[in-house]
């Protein structure tokens, strides 16, 4: 059974109590629950959900993959699958596909988000998608292990890099404070 609609509403409510400040920029999210969208399926173009990890390692370091489509350095994610049952587990899940990091070697900072971010993709001809959003449900982790077998499909390599080389000042912050 693919993600309710109430765990990702139940998630949304958490995250707002923790962080009221994203009310606004979320709206397009909250309009879309209330519209009853569908936002487990990859074919709701008004947006639908992905699911993202931030791990760091005790450095404090966090990893970066390549990703192959797009050609530019990310943190690892990916959209929800049929067998995926909650938010946390879909990242978990894309973050060990993609590394080869075996989930029982990361470990969640905490069961909520540490951000989430809505931005658009562009119409891709080749999967005959259009232009969309995704609202990405970003999950911190941390680990011991290194870098596994990548997923070649999707990802051309992999880096450790400093907390603060990620660019979004909000994920940023949160990310430095949650891993103080």
């Amino acid at each position: 059974m693919p993600i309710s609609p109430d765990h990702i509403r139940e998630t949304v409510d958490h995250y707002l109590d923790a962080h009221p400040e994203d009310k606004r920029r979320l709206a397009p999210l909250l309009d879309l629950l209330d519209a009853g969208a569908d936002l487990s399926s990859r074919k709701e173009f008004r947006g639908h959900a992905t699911a993202g990890a931030v791990l760091a390692d005790p450095a404090g370091r966090v990893l970066y993959i390549r990703h192959l489509a797009l050609g530019r350095w990310l943190l690892p994610g990916g959209h929800l699958e049929p067998d995926d049952t909650r938010l946390i587990d879909a990242a978990r899940r894309e973050l060990t596909e993609e590394t080869g990091i075996p989930g029982a070697a990361v470990f969640p900072v905490s069961p909520h988000p540490v951000q989430i971010d809505v931005h658009p993709i562009p119409a891709n001809d080749s999967k005959d998608e259009p232009e969309h959003q995704h609202i990405d449900f970003r999950f911190l982790f941390r680990t011991r292990a290194d870098i596994g077998d990548l997923q070649t499909e999707e990802v051309t390599a992999a880096a450790w890099r400093d907390a603060d080389t990620i660019a979004d000042d909000t994920l940023r912050d949160r990310v430095a404070r949650a891993l103080t």
